[in-house]
């Protein structure tokens, strides 16, 4: 909202794990007016409930909501991509099985080439090399640093 003055007739494109903060977007996004673009591989999808219960709030609000496997399908046209963590607190031993997994979500500039012209990148950090690369996460489109002082704030 910082940086693009609203939050209405954006649209987020999440790649990565279907985990917590998925799972919040999922919940709010509609609700905010704001399309949502989710790319998850296949056993790594966000709880059923949650999804039925962000397939009624797009319904309820007009917004556009697409899952996929195809991180390229979900940055399509979009104005914020953002990722999170692949493996969470309590998933150290199954990191070998998610790296495999997530091959081919690293969010580079390559993903953000199918992206609108204006787009910015968020990652609620800590982040690692396989998530996003470097060229993304330092460069003047990334918001990582505005996020982390934002979330100080709201803390």
């Amino acid at each position: 909202q910082e940086h693009y003055g609203g939050l209405k007739g954006l649209t987020i494109a999440w790649i990565g794990d279907g985990n917590n903060v998925l799972q919040s977007f999922l919940t709010s996004a509609a609700k905010l007016g704001m399309h949502l673009r989710v790319s998850t591989p296949r056993g790594f999808e966000p709880d059923l409930r949650i999804t039925k219960i962000a397939e009624q709030n797009s319904k309820e609000y007009g917004t556009k909501l697409l899952l996929t496997t195809d991180p390229l399908e979900a940055a399509d046209s979009a104005n914020v991509l953002v990722t999170d963590t692949w493996i969470s607190m309590g998933q150290e031993e199954e990191k070998k099985e998610r790296l495999k997994a997530f091959q081919g979500y690293q969010i580079t500039m390559q993903t953000a080439k199918s992206a609108a012209s204006n787009w910015t990148f968020l990652h609620c950090l800590p982040r690692k090399p396989e998530e996003v690369d470097d060229e993304v996460f330092y460069s003047p489109r990334s918001l990582v640093f505005q996020e982390a002082e934002n979330r100080k704030w709201t803390v």
